[in-house]
């Protein structure tokens, strides 16, 4: 953990989140600048900048969060697919690993890696959208 990283207050649960998701090995919430509505970051608990920097043992754990998140996101919106990418140094907004989990959509308005953005209604709205996936999340085995 650093101090001066925001999704390490995250984490720790010093910074204000829509969480999906929290355990010992990761936490997804809602990014606050939202592709679609119902755009998840999952990151890992530990303070790690790069997918490179993630200690192979922690490898498989993490990307199973990211695979259930994938799946509630899809099955908890109703969507029809999920784009999941992640950047490493290049394009990395906030120097701490974390996979984008995007509902898609049949002509949904994205192209290639042209990120539009949108905007939740309030803080009601986005937090009826982490609940949503939360809820599938736990529903799931």
């Amino acid at each position: 953990m650093t101090d001066a990283c925001p999704f390490c207050g995250i984490s720790s649960g010093a910074v204000p989140a829509h969480v999906v998701l929290a355990d010992d090995v990761a936490v997804a919430f809602l990014d606050a600048r939202p592709v679609f509505k119902g755009h998840v970051l999952v990151i890992p608990r530990e303070h790690v900048e790069t997918l490179a920097d993630l200690p192979a043992e922690a490898v498989g754990p993490y990307f199973a969060r990211v695979q259930a998140v994938a799946r509630a996101v899809e099955e908890g919106l109703g969507a029809a697919g999920s784009f999941v990418a992640m950047n490493n140094r290049v394009s990395q907004s906030v120097p701490h690993l974390h996979a984008h989990v995007v509902p898609r959509n049949r002509k949904d308005g994205l192209r290639g890696f042209f990120w539009p953005r949108v905007k939740y209604e309030d803080d009601t709205e986005a937090a009826t959208y982490a609940k949503r996936i939360r809820e599938t999340l736990e529903a799931t085995p």
